[in-house]
Order: C-alpha cells, then structure tokens, then sequence
C-alpha cells in the first residue's frame, strides 16, 4: 500500500503561483511514477502532469508546459508541482497517484494509488 497526501492548494489570483506536494508513505514509493490529475467542476478528471520513477523523465498536456514543473525528492517521498502564471482555468481538485511501471502513464486507470485531493481556486 501507498498513502498520498497533498497539500499546497489555496485561493490566488491570476498570474500567481502556487506549489503542490504530495507525501507518500507505505511502500516503496520511490519505484513508481507519480502524477498529477486535476478535476474541475461539471469536467471529467484530467491528466496533467507526470514524472517517472527516476525523476528523469516527465511529460505534461500542452495546456501547462512552461508553466508547471513537476519534481520529486526521492529522499522525502515527496513529488511536486510548481505551478507559475495560473490562469482561471486551472481551478480544479488537483490529485496525486502513483503507477507502478517505467513509463510516465497519461491513462488514470494504471494508477494504483490516489491522494484525497487539493483544491486549487483562480480568480481573474
């Protein structure tokens, strides 16, 4: 078993930023990619960000690059997403899962582990 706790989300402003972390406990969180979804009200949930076990290696939808960066302390157990000039369309419950696997996985269903979610709010 892994447990995923994410912090960091908050009320900002367009043009702010904001840093997401996400703690892992249990097992060893070190060998599975992690990644970042987010959900927005009446919005199926969405990929948005991913980085393999090694930390080498990340991928991201086309709507953040430039702006988010994901990144994780191996030494922490902690993965996270530093998100710059947030725009209205970022507010979502944003989430954590980790993936058993080499690859950084876009598909939520090969995620085996889930956080409980953050709520990131852009006013404009």
């Amino acid at each position: 078993q892994v447990q995923l706790v994410e912090s960091g989300g908050g009320l900002v402003q367009a043009g702010d930023s904001l840093r997401l972390s996400c703690a892992a406990s249990g097992r060893t969180f070190s060998i599975y990619a992690a990644g970042w979804f987010r959900q927005a009200p009446g919005k199926e949930r969405e990929f948005v960000t991913a980085i393999d076990w090694s930390g080498i290696h990340t991928d991201y939808i086309d709507s953040v690059k430039g702006r988010f960066t994901i990144s994780r302390d191996r030494a922490k157990n902690t993965v996270y997403l530093q998100m710059n000039s947030l725009k209205s369309e970022d507010t979502a419950v944003y989430y954590c899962a980790a993936a058993l696997g080499p690859d950084t996985p876009s598909d939520s269903e090969k995620y085996e582990y889930w956080g409980q979610g953050t709520q990131v709010t852009v006013s404009s």
